[in-house]
This record gives structure tokens, sequence and C-alpha cells, in this order.
């Protein structure tokens, strides 16, 4: 039987958050623009668990990498980086189609990515690979700003949480979408397109 767990007691350093992910656990911590949850990209079982404390159904999170090559190893193709890859690294998601790994984009197709330019979070993914994330949040309420309002969202539904204080003025990643006529933005976020 589980017991419960106060933030306090959930709360870790990012490398006891490595060694958890690696074991396929989800948690929550400062991505590169708000405070997400996360789960390891190449780990569907862990994938799943974090969309369905999300409560999300056919639409994708967002991968998060420390280079490119992390999401080629994801199935993304050569031709579909080069597209977007001047932009990067950065706060820019570009939404790009995926080869296989259903479970990531659940089933539509495509999925939104980005390589991270936060030197800290870089270190992180390079250790554990690509991230899934989303924001730490339920459907239609406000995004967390602090690690407090993460937990009073998720509780002990996540095995860590990493604070990385008040998240108040960070835009979130701008979003486009390469097509046939260039490229399509479909979220104004940080990056200046």
């Amino acid at each position: 039987m589980k017991t419960s767990q106060s933030l306090e007691e959930l709360l870790i350093h990012r490398e006891q958050a490595i060694s958890i992910l690696m074991d396929g656990g989800v948690g929550v911590m400062p991505s590169d623009t708000v405070y997400g949850l996360v789960a390891r990209a190449h780990d569907p079982q862990a994938v799943t668990r974090m969309y369905a404390l999300k409560d999300r159904d056919h639409k994708p999170g967002t991968i998060i990498a420390a280079n490119v090559e992390q999401l080629i190893e994801l199935g993304v193709s050569q031709s579909n980086i080069d597209r977007v890859s001047q932009w990067w690294p950065n706060p820019l998601s570009a939404v790009l189609d995926m080869n296989g790994n259903d479970y990531l984009h659940q089933g539509v197709g495509d999925i939104a990515m980005r390589v991270v330019s936060d030197l800290t979070l870089q270190i992180l993914l390079q250790k554990t690979g690509p991230l899934l994330t989303s924001s730490a949040n339920l459907p239609g309420q406000p995004e967390s700003k602090t690690i407090a309002q993460a937990y009073d969202y998720f509780k002990e539904a996540v095995d860590f949480y990493i604070d990385g204080g008040i998240i108040a003025d960070a835009l979130p990643s701008t979003i486009i979408r390469p097509d046939a006529d260039g490229i399509t933005i479909l979220r104004q976020g940080s990056i200046r397109i």
C-alpha cells in the first residue's frame, strides 16, 4: 500500500531524477519554458502513464531533446529536421511527421519537438535521452508557475518534483509547422520567426 507523500518528500535533485526517469518514472520539472510533466520518450509505458495523468487522447505533448541526433533516433527524418534545424537550439517547437512510435504521437502522425538551449536541461537530456513533456497542469487549468502549483495538480501521482523557483514571466515556445509553402506559425512565443 502506497502511503501519501508530501511535496517535500517528493522534491529531488536532477541526478536523482535521471535515475527515476531511466527506471520508467514520470515527474514534474522546469523545462526550458514552463514546468512540465515529463517521461522518457523511449519508454512507451512511462509515456502512456504521463498521457493518462494529463487525460490526453489524440493530443500529443512535445518531445524535448539535447540535439537533433536524438530526434532522428526516435524516427524523425533528416529531411524534416533540415527544414527547421536552423532555429535550434531554442524555445521553438516544430510539428514534424514521425515514422513509427505511435505511442508518442498518439496515432496522429506528427508531434511537436524542439532542441533545447538551456545548458542544464541539455546535460540532463544527454543522460536520459529525449523526454516527452506537457505543461504541468490539467486540461483547461492554468499552467503551473511554481512547483507547489504543480503538486496541487498531481500530488503523489508522479514520482518526483524538481523545484526551479517561480516561472512567472516565461513565454511558451513558439510553435511552427513546415509545409509545402514554407513555415506556418501555430503559436507565437518567445522566438520570433
